[in-house]
């Protein structure tokens, strides 16, 4: 009888109830609980960003999970043991040696995020799904999806009075509207702070059709938002081939750190309309890039444990993730409304606010808010061209930061 009560209680202090409660801040991974329900909730229920703030919100419960030892951040960040004396050690190859013969399954699956892999295999499958005919077609529309990174540097330099260089160049990313920018970016100069960073950015990238509108009826006028653009000219076959050729010896060259968002994007580009590459591309746009979201949503949304997550700056880059957002808006309307002048009232300002790098939901928003004024008005494909702009536009600035900070 001794035997099977010591084996009950032996279960019973193993389960994860009881690790739960032995803890002494054990009311944090409750709290913790209660924000995945909320992610899952606008995931399922209000379906913003479903594809990703489903996987990172799952991969959030199970990080918190009592007793799964799934994840090991801490290995990331502050290093493995090696050698007999057992020192920590923040080598690359250390880290991934040890990982292979003691992680768990999540830290196998975060070594893509990790060593870099999945971002640029997310802009490869994003570039074969887009369209740059819209931006081949009207050149000026760069300028716009340029002004529209306004927010990164802004609240970049807002994030130095608290934060340190590296964590705000993380930070100010947010403003770029593209979450596999974020992530790399995050998982280079500010690791512990990607939980945060990435749920950040996701939540306002779904939250667009409510954040843009109210700017764009700040800083246009009625007659602005009525404005009607001509239609785009045509685009050949082989215009659609040298651009993202053109593009990455151009930015690249200027630009190296940007190598791996802009070289894959455009590489998955060029797949789509090579004509040559059919099933690469649709391999690119499909298997590839939802296999490649499911590890990448799941490992970031790991790094979210009740430790890491519920700090005092968790809210604080929420808040200035939203003033980035907020602000690369408002510099991309008001480059539109520059536009608006120097052209005599032939661009649409609205146009601009697509050129945060939300493909393609700020365009769509941009059409949504022109129609309100004339139903007879059509901005997206003209919208389009800032949208992928700014696409380039956060790579090239994740680059910029990257340059300075790495």
């Amino acid at each position: 009888m001794t035997v099977i009560k010591d084996a009950i209680l032996n279960f019973l202090q193993k389960t994860g109830i009881a690790q739960l409660f032995s803890q002494g801040d054990w009311w944090k991974t409750l709290v913790m609980y209660l924000i995945i329900g909320v992610l899952m909730y606008l995931a399922i229920v209000k379906k913003f960003e479903p594809l990703l703030l489903l996987p990172i919100a799952f991969g959030m419960l199970l990080a918190n999970l009592p007793g799964a030892n799934l994840f090991h951040m801490d290995w990331f960040i502050d290093g493995v043991p090696v050698g007999q004396d057992g020192a920590l050690s923040t080598k690359l190859s250390d880290v991934v040696v040890y990982v292979f013969g003691n992680g768990g399954l999540i830290d196998l699956i975060y070594l893509g995020v990790k060593l870099g892999i999945y971002p640029s295999l997310i802009f490869l499958g994003i570039g074969a799904m887009t369209d740059f005919s819209p931006l081949i077609a009207n050149p000026k529309s760069l300028l716009l999806g340029a002004s529209a990174q306004l927010g990164v540097f802004v609240a970049f330099f807002f994030a130095l009075f608290y934060f340190s260089p590296e964590e705000a160049a993380a930070i100010g990313i947010i403003g770029g509207a593209d979450g596999p920018t974020a992530i790399l970016v995050t998982k280079i100069l500010a690791p512990h702070l990607l939980g945060a960073i990435a749920i950040a950015a996701y939540s306002y990238m779904a939250l667009i059709p409510m954040i843009q509108p109210p700017l764009m009826r700040l800083l246009t006028t009625k007659k602005e938002r009525a404005i009607k653009m001509g239609n785009l000219r045509p685009v050949s076959k082989m215009e659609k081939i040298v651009f993202p050729i053109l593009v990455t010896l151009v930015v690249i060259l200027i630009v190296p750190d940007a190598a791996p968002l802009v070289g894959f994007l455009m590489l998955g580009n060029l797949f789509n309309v090579a004509g040559v590459t059919d099933r690469l591309s649709k391999t690119a746009q499909n298997e590839l890039i939802n296999i490649v979201t499911i590890f990448l949503g799941v490992s970031v949304g790991a790094t979210a444990s009740a430790a890491n997550f519920l700090k005092p700056s968790t809210l604080l880059i929420i808040g200035l993730g939203l003033i980035a957002f907020c602000i690369s808006t408002m510099g991309g309307l008001l480059g539109g409304k520059l536009m608006c002048v120097l052209t005599h009232g032939k661009i649409n300002p609205l146009i601009g606010s697509a050129g945060v790098s939300a493909v393609p939901m700020a365009a769509r928003v941009a059409q949504d808010v022109g129609r309100k004024e004339d139903p007879t008005n059509f901005l997206l494909m003209h919208a389009m061209g800032p949208n992928v702009a700014g696409v380039i536009g956060s790579a090239v600035a994740a680059g910029l930061l990257l340059s300075w900070f790495a």
